[in-house]
């Protein structure tokens, strides 16, 4: 049997966890919160980020890191995107040389500008051939529930690929292979930003014109800032681009939408932040993207009014401006 760690008690961190079980593999969780971890262990549940659901005997938590990547094959990363960093740097001597590693995260590092599989790739000293990215249409409070989804897996290794995907394949849970990996793991985390400004126009009271409106051009500025940074075309329509993009935008499980409808109610970031509940990596991932952007030269107007309204303090009514006050062209352009 595959022995799998997590590292990550979160919902998508418990959630995978039990995909990776159903799929047949032995998996342990790591996490730092003891009563999570005593839940899950005596329980089989983890109510405060996967409901009801009930793990399979061959999920266990742990508190010791050093317990949970001992022997594994298969290393799972599902933390929160902007401290994964200091979280992990220690871990590096623990990590099994023959294991391949996964980021199920979606951001850009603040500073840095780096995505998460590079990030692991520089704390760990990982060659790029054991690195993949599971990314797409994955909202975590269905999956719980086993409800039928697919997901990408991408990596510059095919072998690694396969492997990832053979692992984490069951009934509900279907994963396709893709070598982009620079793409689906920029589709992840842009998507979250598109989400925040779709909730931004939900708590303006607009409907779902506005709604389609700002799906389909932020598609369109996450495939031109891709393809600047060298990622395939093919990627953008496909599961790690619009459908990502669809399931996070439409959904009220997702937390970016929902930290975007506070925004749009009027609500400041902070009482935003505590009213969601949960992390929003697009909060801070809008910065890095637009850093990334204006590095390359590339026109992102959504992404710029979704960090004027986070951070620069505009009102909400900025991304209508955003998608509505622009120069006339042609759609393609």
């Amino acid at each position: 049997m595959t022995r799998a760690a997590v590292l990550g008690t979160g919902a998508w961190g418990s959630t995978f966890a039990g995909v990776l079980a159903d799929a047949g593999n032995d998996v342990v969780l790591w996490g730092n919160d003891d009563p999570a971890n005593a839940e899950i262990n005596e329980r089989h549940t983890n109510t405060a980020f996967s409901g009801d659901r009930v793990f399979p005997d061959s999920v266990r938590a742990t508190g010791d890191a050093g317990e949970a990547l001992a022997g594994a094959d298969l290393l799972f990363v599902a933390l929160p995107a902007q401290n994964v960093r200091e979280i992990v740097a220690e871990y590096a001597p623990l990590v099994p040389r023959g294991a391949a590693v996964a980021s199920l995260m979606k951001g850009i590092e603040v500073g840095s500008r780096l995505r998460m599989s590079e990030v692991l790739a520089e704390v760990w000293g990982i060659e790029q051939e054991r690195l993949a990215v599971v990314s797409g249409p994955n909202l975590a409070s269905e999956i719980a529930l086993r409800q039928p989804t697919a997901t990408v897996v991408a990596s510059t290794s095919a072998e690694t690929a396969k492997r990832v995907a053979d692992a984490v394949a069951s009934a509900y849970f279907r994963p396709y292979t893709n070598p982009d990996v620079v793409g689906v793991e920029l589709c992840g985390a842009y998507k979250n930003v598109i989400a925040v400004g779709v909730g931004i126009a939900d708590g303006r009271g607009f409907g779902n014109n506005t709604t389609a409106t700002i799906i389909t051009r932020g598609l369109a500025e996450m495939a031109r800032l891709g393809l600047a940074l060298g990622a395939s075309a093919e990627t953008f329509p496909g599961l790690a681009g619009m459908g990502d993009l669809i399931a996070t935008c439409a959904s009220p499980l997702s937390r970016n939408h929902t930290l975007g409808s506070h925004i749009g109610q009027g609500y400041a970031l902070r009482d935003a932040i505590a009213a969601t509940k949960g992390t929003a990596e697009g909060v801070e991932t809008s910065r890095s993207i637009q850093q990334l952007a204006d590095e390359h030269g590339v026109d992102i107007p959504i992404c710029n009014a979704v960090v004027k309204m986070l951070h620069g303090g505009a009102d909400p009514e900025t991304i209508m401006s955003a998608l509505l006050s622009r120069p006339r062209k042609a759609e393609g352009a």
